[in-house]
């Protein structure tokens, strides 16, 4: 038990944190758009990464060290066009008519003419993916860091493994299904253009951050 809560403590300390998976799953958890979508893919690939760190795929990535800098410059240009998106619908506005009638929709009765505008489930599906396969950190985080420190849990290791995938689970739902009780801050323009102002700068932000150290080195 205490290696299953090693895991699911060290799994939390590095998944509750401002990054583009997060601010993605929050913002469709907002937008009440195929949350049990992006939740199940964002849990499943840390539970695939992490059980490819505890079987010691960390020693390839450690080996091949230009994986990691495919991964930084194809996660830093992704992240760079969905800010500037992002930075789109901020300027040009008209995101609340969503907001709003995700809460018409969600309020009105069965058979009622309440309408939600949706975006179609495969972009939602193909930019979770990306997010969560185009990061480097990601790698660093699940396969590397996790993985060395399971391993030295010795036979236990799975048992750790097991509570940072539970902690990948908990968050991931709890971010998703969670971030629909802010949709009452949102119903004016103002309000969600200031949310996609701030998902803007973050996910620029992050792309920065990804590239400067190559530059830099």
């Amino acid at each position: 038990m205490l290696t299953v809560l090693a895991g699911l403590g060290l799994g939390l300390s590095l998944i509750v944190a401002i990054g583009a998976q997060n601010v993605f799953v929050l913002r469709q958890g907002i937008r009440r758009e195929h949350v049990l979508a992006v939740v199940a893919i964002c849990a499943l690939s840390d539970a695939a990464l992490i059980i490819a760190g505890v079987a010691g795929l960390g020693f390839v990535i450690a080996a091949a060290p230009w994986l990691v800098v495919v991964a930084r410059w194809a996660g830093a240009l992704f992240l760079l066009s969905y800010g500037v998106l992002a930075a789109r619908r901020a300027w040009r506005g008209g995101e609340e008519l969503e907001v709003g009638s995700a809460d018409a929709a969600a309020s009105a009765p069965r058979g009622s003419s309440a309408t939600l505008t949706r975006t179609r489930l495969a972009p939602v599906v193909l930019t979770t993916l990306a997010l969560t396969w185009l990061n480097p950190h990601v790698y660093l985080d699940t396969v590397l860091m996790l993985g060395s420190i399971a391993a030295t849990h010795g036979a236990e290791r799975w048992l750790f493994a097991a509570g940072a995938i539970a902690a990948s689970i908990l968050w991931f739902t709890a971010l998703g299904f969670g971030a629909r009780h802010l949709g009452r801050w949102l119903r004016t323009p103002r309000s969600w253009r200031i949310l996609d102002a701030i998902i803007a700068v973050v996910m620029i932000a992050l792309a920065i951050s990804l590239v400067v150290p190559v530059l830099g080195g």
